[in-house]
């Protein structure tokens, strides 16, 4: 099994390095060629801790830990690496860490040289991230590997009867923090004992909505605004109506998952012909701006405290949610798509009515014109979900009082 692993790898890795490639998969190949320069800079009488995430999102679910790690133990040098260039270009992700660079191609020669030029004390990867080799490699050298808030579905490798070879990596772990019961009954079934339910992380985060951003006082001024966050074309194909028919005191920001030229573009296309884009408006006209696309990343969590409703994208098709629990802290009601049933947060909220679940066009323009018109209403679902932050807190406490 390992050796047709391998043998996929390396072909993934010759078929993108000699393909005529641009955008995310060219960021991706030419961020690896710096890997080795990177690790340069670590230096040799420190500890090095060593954190991965797959990308932003796994990175924002990581960051309490890391910072509760640098407060309990500042000597060490921390090292996070992304296996996406979507973690790794935004520029927040380089300012706690020493150092940022990308994951190498899970090949056993990079991953041994990796492992050999940091030399980490200890390993977090974060949530989804499963890189065989790379495991092997960890646990051959006696390296304590953790995974941090992690997230399991009957439907994974390691659950099904041919799977064994995945599940032998699993009780290679020094220890599996998960974030909830389901996940901890389907490990402990397959005898992965070393394991135990810390909850989420993502929900100790301090700085939700703490920057404040100039652009976006003066662009809702005095009106109400509406955020609708990592949308792909399923998601705003549901809203376009909704936009149309939204009250002149109220604006749209309309923040794309793909922030390229030819998606932002395109996205445009699809709006009312008074949109405006942040990267070329004249600052001085955001007021009068409708609709604006914040065509750049790193930015949307700290939008949200600008916001009276959210949308977040993803659930319309099958890319998977986006984040619920940003827009959740800022007390406002959230809207989403129909596809949501991976996503224990939004299971609860949807339940508890935090979070409004629409399938189509006419239920989108319904529930957003409902909130919209009906303050009490807004503040009410709002509260649910301000609530539901604060009583899922604590999942950093649990992972450090283990750990130490």
């Amino acid at each position: 099994m390992r050796n047709l692993y391998s043998i996929v790898v390396r072909l993934v890795r010759r078929i993108l390095i000699v393909a005529p490639i641009s955008g995310k998969p060219k960021q991706f190949v030419d961020g690896r060629k710096r890997i080795w320069d990177d690790l340069k800079t670590i230096p040799s009488d420190r500890e090095v801790i060593w954190m991965h995430c797959a990308s932003l999102g796994e990175y924002e679910q990581g960051l309490p830990v890391l910072k509760a790690l640098k407060t309990k133990n500042p000597q060490a040098f921390y090292l996070v690496s992304f296996f996406s260039p979507s973690g790794y270009l935004v520029k927040k992700t380089h300012q706690v860490a020493d150092l940022t660079t990308y994951l190498p191609w899970d090949i056993r020669t990079d991953v041994r040289r990796f492992v050999k030029k940091v030399q980490p004390t200890k390993v977090f990867f974060v949530k989804y991230e499963f890189w065989p080799n790379l495991l092997i490699e960890l646990q051959k050298q006696r390296i304590p590997t953790y995974l941090i808030a992690g997230l399991f579905q009957p439907q994974q490798l390691f659950f099904k009867p041919w799977g064994g070879w995945y599940r032998k990596l699993l009780k290679g772990y020094a220890h599996l923090f998960v974030q909830n019961e389901a996940s901890q009954n389907l490990l402990l079934r397959i005898g992965i004992k070393q394991v135990s339910v810390s909850g989420d992380t993502r929900f100790d985060r301090d700085n939700l909505s703490n920057e404040k951003l100039p652009f976006m006082a003066k662009f809702v001024m005095n009106r109400q605004c509406i955020i609708a966050g990592s949308v792909w074309p399923e998601d705003l194909s549901v809203l376009k109506e909704s936009i149309a028919n939204t009250p002149a005191q109220w604006c749209w920001l309309i923040v794309p998952h793909e922030v390229d030229e030819k998606a932002v573009k395109t996205l445009l296309d699809e709006l009312p012909a008074q949109s405006q884009r942040y990267s070329t408006i004249d600052h001085r006209a955001l007021a009068q701006a409708t609709v604006l696309v914040l065509d750049t990343v790193g930015l949307l969590s700290s939008c949200y405290q600008y916001a009276q409703i959210a949308y977040v994208g993803g659930g319309m098709g099958t890319k998977g949610l986006h984040n619920i629990l940003e827009p959740a802290a800022t007390g406002i009601p959230i809207v989403i798509g129909k596809n949501y049933a991976s996503f224990p947060e939004a299971v609860q909220l949807v339940n508890t009515g935090g979070v409004i679940s629409i399938s189509n066009a006419s239920e989108a323009k319904e529930k957003i014109l409902s909130l919209i018109h009906d303050r009490k209403q807004r503040q009410e679902t709002g509260k649910i979900n301000l609530h539901f932050i604060r009583a899922s807190q604590g999942a950093t406490t649990k992972i450090m009082d283990t750990l130490l």
